[in-house]
């Protein structure tokens, strides 16, 4: 390897490291697996890494395979930022805002520029990205349109290919191509290129057009679902044809991402906010339906258990004084709207008459102050993720999956369960208005009964949700955790065509391979750390 290190260094503009601390750093992500790298690039612009994909599509055709994994700020929760070649790390130099349009209200920006600095910038134009995940200020926003991350706000706003209008994209063999929506006579350009480019657009239209039928009955009733690839948007009824929603939670997978044109949405820092408390499952549910049946939806609808306050109480009882008083309830639903919203009144009254009908009691609050009181609650979660039982750690193992809002109760139940079976008291919490849950689970990677207990809660998690027609994936990817039950998820068919699409972008499977397809349990159980940390992220407070 040291000769491929010699050879970037030679024609790269970015720093190349092989060191055993640098590779034993990068060996991680947030996730529970390992795997180090060969060697690391800190690519100084999209050239760089043009000539490191260009080099590793070289040695692929004389029969070397070395993998090209592209990497954010290491959040990924489920091994998408680990792999076993050349680790391409992005936040070093390709970290700039290249254009702020606030005629056209878009923002460019390169992979590795942080979220919430991202945020700020916008927030100080009046603008703002709605779906930040709650790592937006440690993470990146490459890693968030890699992931086609979401969250609190996701509700109303939805996902990041949402937002993201158009992408420049390095492929496999080094060629750069631009994405947005191209139309009918356009595409017809496209197809007749003699390029690698013009091969892609040539290939997956054909197979799309075999395959139109069978898409559109591919459809699973829930609100995010980022298993696998979104073949749904790339070609349009009027002939309209965009590789974007492709590439976007793709995970380097497809392509590695250089640039992102990015649309913003206004800014109103005031909103209103309902917190109720519940007795009972079914009470929350049937609030929860029933507010989500009203004509105006809410900008966020986030809940937490009873567990979790009991938990926060033995580790820090100041977040929860004067806030909320013992005996806990079984829930606790925060609703928000923002006073932007036209029937903001309206919604707020509609919301409360239904809350006196199921909550044990509730409380509104417009004040700024007494909200990020209230909302301390819902954040407490990253005392309970971040606090450490000698060896056992918070891990994400189940988490992240969503189903149909209608069976949210029995998700919430069935994962009560698996915790229950394989002993562990672990609180759940999560995004109720799209029926997403947020579980981690207390466990020791260095025990041999905790391991095995890993993978249980793995296969009866992902049976669970597919019982309930819903996603194991859905406000991230799926990484190499969750590639052995994709199949499962898609169904034969579906799996085998989307393998087509990793095969046409990147036919010598050097780009992140392993992420989201072609990982089984077995590899999984080799690559699982001895024990699990998150020493490179403590500088901020890990949420979820």
């Amino acid at each position: 390897m040291s000769k491929v290190a010699f050879y970037l260094q030679e024609h790269l503009l970015g720093e190349v490291m092989y060191s055993t601390d640098a590779r034993r750093y990068f060996s991680t992500d947030a996730s529970i697996l390992q795997q180090p790298p060969a060697l690391i690039t800190y690519p100084k612009n999209e050239n760089d890494i043009r000539k490191t994909t260009r080099f590793t599509w070289q040695l692929a055709e004389r029969g070397r395979v070395i993998p090209v994994t592209a990497r954010g700020s290491g959040t990924d929760q489920f091994g998408a930022a680990i792999g076993s070649g050349i680790m391409t790390v992005m936040p070093a130099h390709m970290h700039n805002i290249i254009e702020l349009d606030t005629k056209g209200n878009t923002v460019t920006v390169q992979p590795g520029i942080n979220f919430g600095r991202l945020q700020q910038t916008l927030h100080t134009h009046g603008r703002f990205l709605p779906p930040y995940p709650s790592s937006l200020e440690y993470s990146t926003v490459g890693g968030a349109v890699a992931n086609n991350s979401s969250g609190e706000k996701s509700l109303k706003y939805g996902d990041m290919r949402n937002y993201v209008q158009s992408l420049r994209v390095v492929l496999a063999n080094g060629e750069v191509i631009e994405t947005g929506r191209i139309s009918k006579r356009d595409l017809n350009k496209k197809l007749g290129l003699a390029t690698f480019e013009g091969e892609i657009y040539r290939s997956v239209d054909v197979l799309l057009e075999e395959n139109k039928d069978f898409l559109n009955d591919a459809y699973r009733d829930v609100v995010k679902d980022n298993c696998g690839y979104d073949l749904s948007d790339i070609k349009r009824k009027d002939g309209s044809f965009d590789l974007t929603p492709l590439l976007v939670g793709s995970q380097g997978t497809l392509g590695v991402i250089t640039e992102m044109t990015l649309r913003t949405e206004q800014y109103n820092p005031f909103s209103s906010l309902l917190v109720a408390s519940f007795d009972s499952l079914d009470q929350m549910q049937n609030a929860l339906l029933d507010i989500l049946d009203l004509k105006d939806k809410p900008c966020s609808m986030e809940f937490i258990d009873g567990n979790l306050l009991s938990q926060v109480k033995q580790l820090n009882p100041n977040y929860l004084k004067d806030v909320i008083s013992e005996p806990y309830p079984a829930f606790v639903l925060f609703i928000e709207f923002e006073d932007s919203d036209k029937n903001h009144k309206k919604n707020i009254k509609q919301v409360t008459k239904i809350l006196e009908n199921f909550a044990r009691d509730f409380q509104e609050s417009s004040d700024p102050e007494e909200q990020e009181k209230l909302w301390t609650l819902r954040h407490s979660t990253a005392t309970v993720i971040g606090h450490n039982e000698s060896q056992r750690r918070a891990l994400p193992i189940i988490d992240d999956g969503a189903v149909p809002i209608t069976r949210f109760r029995e998700y919430i139940e069935g994962v009560y369960k698996i915790l229950e079976d394989c002993q562990l008291d672990t609180p759940i919490w999560g995004h109720a208005g799209t029926a997403t849950l947020h579980v981690l689970p207390k466990l020791s990677l260095g025990q041999v009964g905790d391991r095995q207990k890993v993978f249980k809660l793995l296969v009866e998690n992902a049976k669970l949700i597919l019982s309930l027609g819903g996603t194991i994936s859905s406000e991230a990817g799926d990484g190499r955790i969750k590639a052995p039950f994709v199949e499962h998820q898609l169904g034969a068919e579906t799996y085998k065509l989307q393998n087509k699409i990793k095969q046409i972008f990147d036919p010598y499977g050097t780009l992140n391979p392993g992420v989201k397809f072609g990982t089984d349990v077995e590899t999984l159980k080799k690559m699982l750390r001895a024990d699990y940390s998150l020493q490179h992220l403590y500088e901020h407070l890990a949420k979820s």
